[in-house]
């Protein structure tokens, strides 16, 4: 459901208890070439054929995070004028450019696995730079062997909340966010082939 609906999944609820146990491999052919967009709608059809999902949509405040301005202030760069949008993010890093406010609450709910809503009222683009240590790095301890590249020290870089604050000047703060949520209303477990 994540990806043929395009729904982070904290903010897929209900249904049966197979529905976020049970795994599935899923295999299908389209009928000629096909894009992105096209096979999420297929797979759209294939839930709603095979597992008999039935589904509403609704707003609903879940656990989540709100962007805001810290009392440094913003340490981002303004975009250039004629600058596009482009951003790249990967596992303890945020780079971008012509990035709103908006775009970096995506990234960083992205990267926390919860929903992040704009409280910044910061308006523009800016050309941003964020690098963390992830969670999972951070609360490793000696003892539990050696780091990704063989290092038994301890994580060096900061959290990416104590990172927000000192790279860009902002801070998240732990809040019930209004997000639109994907409510499984009932699924059936498909018959084999």
């Amino acid at each position: 459901m994540r990806g043929a609906y395009d729904v982070p999944e904290p903010q897929i609820i209900g249904g049966p208890t197979w529905v976020v146990q049970d795994r599935y491999d899923i295999e299908a052919k389209a009928t000629g070439p096909a894009g992105g967009h096209e096979l999420m709608l297929m797979l759209q059809t294939l839930l709603s054929e095979r597992f008999k999902l039935v589904f509403h949509r609704e707003q609903r405040p879940i656990p989540g995070y709100r962007l805001a301005l810290a009392k440094s202030g913003l340490k981002a760069q303004a975009s250039a004028p004629d600058s596009r949008s482009a951003g790249h993010s990967q596992r303890g890093r945020i780079e971008a450019e012509g990035c709103t406010m908006a775009q970096l609450a995506l990234k960083l709910a992205e990267a926390l696995k919860q929903p992040v809503l704009d409280a910044t009222s910061i308006a523009g683009r800016f050309d941003l730079k964020l690098e963390w240590t992830p969670d999972e790095l951070l609360a490793r301890s000696p003892s539990d062997g050696p780091r990704p590249g063989g290092a038994l020290e301890p994580a060096a870089g900061p959290s990416i909340f104590t990172a927000l604050q000192e790279q860009l000047g902002l801070k998240l703060e732990s809040s019930k966010v209004p997000v639109e949520v994907l409510v499984i209303d009932s699924a059936e477990k498909p018959s084999a082939n």
